[in-house]
């Protein structure tokens, strides 16, 4: 079956019928394929600001962003990086002459108007100071800005930057509920470092999406299977917290059977008809 934009299904009003932009968009090309797509573009915020503040620990970076969510506080976006990850932007020289804290640390975006911001921002320190912050370094100018996130941007690519020529990198994502974040990112790092793989995590988790990458030797049949354990054990883990194998990377061939786990044979056959 072939759609063409003229169905218009972005202008369904979803509140008193069926919700088919979700229905279409998360049926994975099961129902058809999008051909052409209308865009509506949004009017850019009157300011934005971004803030770095490192955590000693994962479970203060959870908490205090369970804090900010619970709060309300208005942020455009709100990021995840463990220390390996910090240390990896640091050495990949992407962000030179920038050096940062090996710390678990939340980047935060704010957008908005200039009285909006400036609550925001406050209410957010407020709540990391709490939880044992003792660094909260926000942008006052648009070159602060892009400076501050530029550890987040460049993620992926000081990471890819470090690799020796044999390594491959297998990258995938889950989502949990808040409340086991925390729990999921350490298990997996610490079953990770026991199969002698190199791991390190990012994520979104103003959604409860993290990301693992893991490092391992491609020449090597079993470290292949070292990292397929530990992605495989992972997904298990989220499923078994009441979350979900994927955030934002969808199935693909990978996750055909962990989908399987996740919601059972009677859905995917219904999928099927």
């Amino acid at each position: 079956m072939e759609l063409s934009s003229r169905l218009e299904i972005a202008r369904v009003d979803p509140a008193p019928a069926f919700n088919l932009n979700g229905l279409f968009v998360g049926s994975e090309g099961t129902l058809g394929i999008v051909t052409e797509a209308t865009l509506k573009l949004a009017v850019l915020p009157e300011n934005y600001s971004v803030a770095v503040v490192p955590f000693n620990t994962i479970h203060d970076a959870v908490l205090a962003t369970t804090k900010v969510i619970r709060r309300g506080v208005p942020v455009a976006a709100l990021e995840l990086m463990d220390k390996t990850q910090m240390r990896i932007a640091s050495e990949g020289g992407v962000t030179r002459p920038r050096v940062w804290q090996e710390k678990w640390t939340l980047f935060f975006k704010f957008s908005g108007s200039k009285l909006m911001l400036e609550e925001a921002i406050q209410n957010v320190k407020q709540v990391t100071e709490a939880y044992g912050s003792q660094v909260f370094e926000f942008a006052c100018d648009e070159r602060e800005q892009t400076l501050l996130w530029s550890a987040r941007k460049e993620s992926l690519y000081s990471l890819l930057a470090l690799r020796k020529d044999s390594e491959e990198m297998w990258n995938t994502d889950v989502a949990v509920p808040l409340s086991h974040l925390a729990d999921i990112i350490v298990t997996s790092k610490q079953e990770a470092a026991a199969l002698g793989l190199n791991a390190c995590v990012k994520g979104h988790v103003g959604d409860c999406n993290f990301h693992e990458n893991f490092t391992y030797d491609g020449t090597r049949p079993e470290e292949y299977e070292k990292a397929k354990k530990a992605v495989k054990n992972m997904v298990q883990r989220a499923i078994d917290m009441e979350g979900t194998c994927t955030g934002e990377h969808d199935i693909g061939f990978g996750k055909k059977e962990a989908l399987r786990q996740e919601v059972g044979n009677a859905t995917i056959s219904f999928m099927d008809k």
